[in-house]
């Protein structure tokens, strides 16, 4: 595995309070309409939510991984890599900003996806209330493309994977990193909920993210001089 699997590990890592706000409030509706039984399950209900959404980032990454593979072979492999890290690493930079809510530019980019999203959503809504565990794992594939500007950053390394395999690893690797965080939803870890959504806990993963970012873009700039 390379620096960049580990990377978007930590950006899913260290955006967990972000995940939370975006699709803690969908992930809490799984259980909205159940049987009293049924509410027993209600980790499978959120596994089976995570499973499909980890596997629409996957797919999100291997179509971003290999388009940009293609495009960078055709033009000029290793100048064309070096430019997409750079922009890789601007973009990380703008996630760390947004993270440590010192800058919110980054939205203007999950406003882009809206217009995808708007004709997924009704879709997805018309799963709930969920039937069976089986049911959320659809659910989870059509949230997975909520407009969210931590996924859109890190596609941006998706797209300097060199692959489309290395790019779904990359996404793959992110959405093993919001794991925790999710399925922290609905459970009784409400003290750890309260840390990752925590103003200080946000900077402070911010600052990291902040250093690694400007430390790929001093890489990226001396590849290119």
């Amino acid at each position: 595995m390379n620096i960049d699997f580990y990377a978007a590990f930590a950006i899913g890592l260290m955006g967990a309070g972000h995940c939370i706000g975006m699709c803690g409030g969908v992930a809490a509706a799984l259980t909205l309409g159940m049987p009293g039984q049924e509410r027993n399950n209600r980790w499978l209900y959120l596994l089976a939510y995570n499973i499909g959404r980890l596997f629409s980032y996957s797919i999100a990454g291997a179509i971003i991984g290999g388009a940009f593979a293609g495009m960078a072979a055709y033009s000029g492999y290793s100048s064309a890599l070096i430019s997409l890290r750079l922009f890789a690493a601007f973009m990380m930079i703008g996630l760390a900003l947004y993270l440590g809510q010192w800058w919110q530019g980054i939205t203007k980019i999950e406003r882009l996806g809206q217009v995808l999203w708007k004709y997924i959503s009704p879709t997805a809504k018309s799963f709930l209330p969920l039937k069976s565990p089986l049911s959320a794992l659809p659910f989870g594939i059509l949230w997975g493309w909520l407009p969210c500007g931590l996924v859109y950053s890190t596609l941006s390394w998706a797209a300097v994977s060199g692959s489309a395999i290395g790019g779904a690893s990359v996404m793959l690797a992110f959405g093993l990193g919001t794991l925790p965080a999710m399925l922290l939803i609905g459970s009784v870890a409400e003290h750890a909920k309260q840390l990752l959504k925590n103003l200080y806990f946000k900077r402070a993963s911010a600052l990291l993210l902040l250093a690694y970012g400007v430390h790929t873009g001093y890489i990226a700039i001396k590849q290119m001089l």
